[in-house]
């Protein structure tokens, strides 16, 4: 949409302290920049109220775009064009082939186009700086400049049809030119390994985690599955890291995968493939969980494992068979152990490996994998129950299921066994999120298969609330491009769109996220219905709360709000007003990873607030409280020291807070 320079001139600079959440595309086709922009909080408003302002290649050039860009504006300019001219960007005759580009947050990182393009070699106006050049020749194709409170930045072609097809790192850009993005989230979950993090700073590493967003981390606890002294030691630390700075811990368990020592002190209890080879397949070791000696005895293992460090809850992740291929494939195909022949035999009055040998009709075959989806819906049943019965001693433990695909991908039911139609059901019984694993054949789709998953998934559940994505940030076994890896924007992309498709997503893992990725996975995960500036009132929506770029003194809903640490208010869920009010000295609520339902300071000082959580919930003082109430009964706060901070370690489930502090402030200023 064209915007007249009159409403361009006319419109007045945001307020300091609040959101400017608002882009405007100016030509005939917005092409992909509402994705781009889109992907890490930005609104589209065709208006003169805009932060952000893309030209494409038809905007006619005109001197009044100086003037806004000094007041403050973003300008993108693409391409060739009068105005890219008229602020130094100019396209000689010498053409350049651009198939591969080095970008220098990642100067190693192959950036290859699907395909190249010719475009005229360009130089630079003083003092622009060069964000990413052609890999062979150095032609610039991203650069910009800071002036006055805004900035440009200049692309040398559009960034394809997805947005993300040519330059990974284009709102990186933007970044280093001052723009900060208007919202965030802290709801993330993110896999992790001890392997990849042997030797670090916990306590770094830890608020590194919760900048970028995340709200829980869920360990790889077969790594501790045997006790021993400084690898226990080792873990408690990490917990308590991740607990001082508002970040959940949750075992991740792979049954049947066990320990690397079980495997190696019960070869008798190995899973056999279909050529009755022991199932060590990919890294993963899988034991037979249907031999009741082994069950038991992995049990009390698993029990043990719970009992002896302070999680917050648990994942059974990918607790069905092998494997992607399914039977087509004998030698990765499970289960094929004794104990399921045996029973096989008995239903059916066949051994099942026959179907690889000379029995290999249609039927049979069909009633083998139903039953081996019957196997795998009793696993997990158990197990779920199980994790269930530890909370008489841990009531906090929150319980999660990881599963893979099977309704985007329908043929995962037939290849590992799994079937989501006939283990969803139970989620009102034992209380668990389904994080749903897409399958590493459908990785290199784009970000819009998370809409079609969750509404494949609806129709199975009475409680869509409890559906989650599990994201895999891995290198791609397919075609793909830019990046083997997601990254950048399109990583962007798929988080923003997932989050607003789930009420949860996870990231496999958190040591495959790239460095420059980390400070946008925030914005990237929020979500955010309407943002609009009412009068001197913003009015917010988001379906799972948010956090909004805001300094100084708020009020939400016309009062006094605590939630905020001076850079960030949080907001619940639903539809909110906010707007400026004078500095308080009341004690605030930095961070909390429960989802508030509502808050208020009380005319003490004190605070109150009501919360839900399918775990601990953990918010985070600026000062150590005298007195806590929970649901109008005073308990002994738990706390943990977190630097000049307090982390108050709250009950799972439905509640509410009210806190009193040793040294009061002032009364809270009113309207």
């Amino acid at each position: 949409m064209r915007l007249p320079i009159s409403l361009l001139l006319a419109a007045s600079a945001a307020f300091a302290g609040e959101p400017q959440p608002d882009f405007a595309v100016i030509g005939p086709d917005a092409g992909a920049w509402p994705q781009i922009l889109s992907s890490v909080g930005f609104s589209r408003q065709d208006s003169g109220l805009a932060k952000i302002y893309v030209l494409r290649p038809a905007a006619a050039a005109s001197k009044e775009w100086t003037g806004r860009v000094e007041r403050g504006a973003f300008l993108i300019l693409e391409g060739e064009s009068p105005l890219a001219e008229s602020f130094g960007f100019h396209g000689g005759k010498e053409r350049v082939s651009v198939g591969s580009i080095i970008d220098i947050r990642r100067p190693k990182l192959p950036i290859v186009w699907q395909k190249a393009l010719e475009i005229s070699r360009f130089t630079m106006p003083n003092g622009a700086r060069v964000f990413a050049t052609e890999r062979w020749t150095g032609a610039p194709v991203l650069a910009g400049f800071v002036r006055g409170a805004g900035a440009v930045l200049w692309v040398a072609a559009s960034p394809g049809e997805q947005g993300y097809e040519r330059f990974p790192y284009l709102l990186h850009a933007l970044a280093d030119l001052g723009l900060q993005t208007p919202f965030r989230s802290n709801r993330l979950w993110a896999f992790f390994d001890d392997s990849y993090r042997t030797r670090v700073d916990l306590d770094y590493f830890a608020a590194r985690w919760r900048a970028a967003g995340i709200g829980a981390l869920h360990v790889a606890a077969w790594h501790f599955y045997e006790p021993a002294d400084e690898h226990d030691k080792y873990l408690n630390d990490l917990i308590a890291a991740c607990h001082r700075k508002g970040i959940l811990v949750y075992a991740w368990l792979e049954l049947p995968h066990v320990s690397e020592t079980f495997w190696n002190d019960h070869p008798e209890w190995r899973e056999k493939t279909a050529v009755l080879q022991d199932a060590q397949l990919d890294w993963r070791k899988l034991m037979n969980l249907e031999n009741p000696d082994c069950a038991h005895a992995v049990s009390q293992g698993v029990k043990t494992l719970i009992e002896r460090f302070d999680w917050d809850g648990v994942n059974l992740a990918e607790l069905y068979f092998e494997s992607l291929e399914g039977a087509s494939n004998p030698t990765r195909f499970t289960p094929m152990n004794d104990d399921v022949r045996r029973r096989f035999q008995q239903e059916q009055g066949f051994d099942p490996l026959e179907l690889f040998q000379s029995r290999r009709d249609a039927v049979s075959m069909r009633a083998f994998l139903d039953f081996r989806a019957g196997l795998t819906r009793r696993m997990q049943e158990d197990w779920m129950g199980q994790i269930a019965s530890l909370r008489a001693a841990k009531p906090n433990l929150d319980l999660t299921l990881t599963h893979v695909d099977d309704r985007f991908d329908t043929r995962m039911k037939d290849a590992i066994g799994a079937d989501a139609a006939r283990v969803l059901p139970l989620a009102g019984e034992h209380d668990f999120t389904f994080l749903i694993e897409d399958p590493a054949t459908v990785w290199n789709l784009g970000p819009q298969r998370y809409p079609e998953i969750a509404r494949r998934y609806q129709p199975l559940t009475n409680h869509a609330d409890k559906l989650a994505i599990d994201i895999n940030v891995v290198d791609r076994y397919q075609d793909v491009y830019p990046t083997k890896q997601q990254t950048g924007t399109e990583l962007f992309e798929l988080v923003h769109v997932a989050s607003e498709a789930f009420a949860r997503v996870a990231l496999y893992f958190e040591n495959s996220i790239l460095p420059p990725d980390l400070k946008f996975l925030p914005a990237a995960a929020a979500s955010v219905g309407r943002s609009e500036k009412v009068g001197s009132k913003w009015m917010l929506e988001s379906p799972s709360g948010v956090g909004v770029s805001w300094t100084g003194g708020a009020w939400v809903d016309g009062k006094p709000w605590p939630f905020t640490d001076g850079a960030t208010v949080w907001l619940p869920a639903g539809s909110h007003t906010l707007e400026a009010a004078p500095e308080g000295r009341e004690t605030r609520i930095l961070d909390f990873n429960g989802d508030l339902q509502s808050a208020a300071v009380l005319p003490g000082g004190e605070l109150q607030f009501s919360y839900r959580s399918s775990s601990r919930a953990i918010a985070i003082l600026e000062q150590r409280p005298s007195i806590l109430k929970l649901d109008g009964r005073e308990v002994d706060p738990e706390l943990l020291s977190s630097g000049a901070n307090w982390a108050l370690l709250l009950p799972r489930g439905r509640h509410s807070a009210e806190i009193r502090f040793h040294a009061l402030s002032a009364a809270v200023p009113r309207k």
